[in-house]
């Protein structure tokens, strides 16, 4: 695998840390979760519906493959525990508030002296500097704030969240590009470093060419009916006979095989339609006259056509019906293992296809399964140590 090798201890909870390091352990890196007794670990552990015990189905989606080491970091037992795993580690992440690496001892300045390879990576809601380094947040939470609820949804109804946790996931893979960057580095000058990631600046960033248009002209995007592309027409979902599709006509040529397809040449030869500029223009007369096409038609029947024209376009899924798809069954969309609590697991697999095969997937670690194996492998300790620190407060 690309990250044989590669050994990460990650002091992370709930979706966007565990999701940064999944990618890391999805091709091949050790992924250790350093979990805290006192908050009987990883609260994902316990998000419901489908919750028993210590065990989730939440908390697999985001965990497997990783191993589990519980370790309480406020006492000097766990903190000293944490600095020989450190010794033999390649990086340190955590996606706690911004104000507490620091506080915890897990920045470079705290374990450079350790080892001076190690590369500390910080994944928090505003980062670690500025007037709202010791603020929580969510991904609801940065949804609203750097502006993609007023983006999202129908014009005439209230702003509205992303139906997946998009900021979560984009600044995991963020910080899991940073972390990697900051290996890179070491390994070629033999010295790690701080690396500083904000949910806030990865969901400023993903703005891109909206924000480009505000920041530079003072243009405010407005939403648009039916989901639509904020500047090219058409590029939205329309409503068929039995259905929804979506179609994205992103190049003039698409335009003119739609129309084609529709058997609409006087659509595609009217000036009102001519061109990018021209339909941006006329949008609502644009869509109108395709409007009653779709509306005539079965989807099954409109994407037949639209697909043999070359257009790009698709079905409006629910999450059962894409998994159900044939390019995803073809792809291996699905990773499966045995669990003891749930049975069969059945779970998206990584998108991440690097060299060999993926790795196969096992099942998320119960709470401290890996303690006194990890602390053999990679700290030397022997039963007698092991024994020594869970009669005092290391494991809490």
């Amino acid at each position: 695998m690309p990250l044989d090798g590669v050994v990460v201890l990650a002091v992370e909870q709930y979706g966007a840390g565990p999701w940064a390091t999944l990618q890391l352990a999805d091709m091949g890196a050790r992924v250790v979760k350093i979990e805290d007794p006192g908050q009987r670990g990883d609260v994902g552990r316990y998000v419901p519906p489908f919750a028993e015990g210590e065990d989730s189905l939440f908390f697999e989606a985001f965990n497997r493959g990783k191993e589990s080491l519980s370790l309480d970091l406020r006492s000097d037992e766990g903190r000293d525990v944490f600095r020989d795993l450190v010794r033999g580690a390649d990086a340190v992440f955590c996606n706690l508030r911004g104000d507490l690496p620091e506080r915890l001892g897990l920045t470079y300045a705290d374990l450079g002296s350790v080892n001076p390879r190690i590369v500390c990576c910080s994944l928090s809601g505003y980062g670690k500097t500025g007037p709202d380094a010791a603020v929580g947040a969510y991904d609801y939470v940065i949804q609203a704030r750097a502006g993609w609820m007023s983006l999202t949804g129908d014009p005439a109804a209230p702003p509205t969240r992303c139906g997946l946790s998009l900021v979560d996931f984009s600044g995991g893979y963020v910080a899991a590009l940073a972390l990697l960057a900051g290996v890179l580095s070491a390994r070629e000058t033999g010295r790690g470093t701080d690396c500083d990631i904000s949910l806030f600046e990865s969901a400023l960033s993903l703005l891109n060419y909206v924000a480009t248009w505000s920041q530079t002209s003072g243009h405010v995007t407005a939403r648009q009916e039916d989901s639509a592309h904020p500047s090219i027409v058409p590029f939205q979902q329309f409503q068929t006979a039995d259905g929804w599709i979506v179609l994205a006509c992103a190049k003039e040529k698409f335009w003119r095989a739609l129309c084609d397809a529709l058997e609409l040449p006087e659509l595609r030869d009217d000036p009102r339609a001519a061109d990018f500029a021209a339909r941006y223009a006329n949008r609502e007369w644009v869509v109108g006259q395709l409007h009653e096409r779709f509306a005539k038609r079965s989807t099954a029947e409109l994407l037949a056509v639209l697909v043999a024209a070359g257009v790009p376009a698709a079905p409006v899924n629910d999450v059962n019906a894409a998994f159900a798809d044939e390019q995803a069954s073809a792809r291996g969309a699905v990773a499966e293992y045995d669990h003891p609590v749930f049975g069969r697991v059945r779970t998206p697999a990584s998108p991440l296809r690097v060299g060999s095969a993926p790795r196969p997937a096992a099942p998320a670690p119960r709470r401290g399964e890996h303690t006194d194996a990890l602390l053999a492998e990679l700290c030397g300790y022997d039963a007698d140590r092991i024994a020594e620190l869970r009669a005092g407060s290391a494991f809490g």
